[in-house]
């Protein structure tokens, strides 16, 4: 598989090709935003290694270009400036995962696997998580073979956080998949709404809150 590298500083771009390389991926190298979306134009990528300091457009600003084209390929955002504003304007804007400077090869390898594994599980519309079943086309949870009768609000949640199991959905994503057209939905409403899913879910999975971030769904660990 073919992967993106968005990155300009040359002795950073080769440590991650070199990472992925080892890790049997094929790269291609761009330097900036924009030499990126005309690679994009051309070719499919599996997965795009993003960093945000980048000459001209930066990162955060080609995620969001990616995702207002309704694009959903992974990405991987790299960042020296790991603040917690930062984190927070990653995710909101479509990031997949964000990953600090310095970075170890090992990590950023298992990283990109992990994100390709979660997208390869959306798209084929069933994700297996341990004792947990989501079947995403058709809108059904199993959970050890039972299934779980979810209101509309709650499977709208678990679809946003099963589509980034491991990472961290902030809460305004949250409210914006509660909020309809006539709705007016309040940050309160996400937390009754995620503390009735997490009665449902038992021990079968974690829903974690993150103060000020948002929330991570987690598999639960096998005995």
């Amino acid at each position: 598989m073919r992967l993106l590298i968005v990155e300009d500083d040359d002795l950073v771009a080769d440590a991650i090709a070199r990472a992925l390389s080892a890790a049997d991926f094929e790269t291609h190298r761009t330097s900036s935003a924009e030499s990126a979306q005309a690679a994009l134009a051309g070719e499919e990528f599996g997965l795009a290694v993003v960093d945000i300091g980048l000459p001209g457009a930066d990162g955060l600003s080609f995620v969001r270009r990616l995702r207002s084209a309704g694009r959903t390929l992974p990405t991987l955002v790299l960042t020296a400036r790991c603040t917690l504003a930062d984190k927070v304007k990653a995710l909101d804007l479509g990031a997949d995962d964000f990953l600090s400077k310095p970075f170890e090869p090992a990590e950023l390898a298992a990283r990109c696997k992990a994100l390709l594994r979660r997208a390869n599980g959306a798209l084929n519309g069933i994700l297996k998580l341990n004792r947990m079943n989501v079947d995403l086309t058709g809108k059904r949870l199993l959970i050890d073979e039972s299934e779980i009768e979810l209101t509309a609000r709650e499977w709208l949640l678990l679809e946003c956080l099963v589509r980034r199991i491991g990472m961290i959905v902030s809460k305004d994503r949250l409210l914006q998949a509660l909020a309809g057209p006539e709705q007016d939905i309040t940050a309160n409403a996400v937390e009754v709404h995620i503390s009735r899913l997490r009665g449902k879910l038992g021990n079968a999975a974690l829903i974690r809150t993150l103060r000020g971030l948002g929330y991570r769904l987690e598999e639960a660990k096998t005995p």
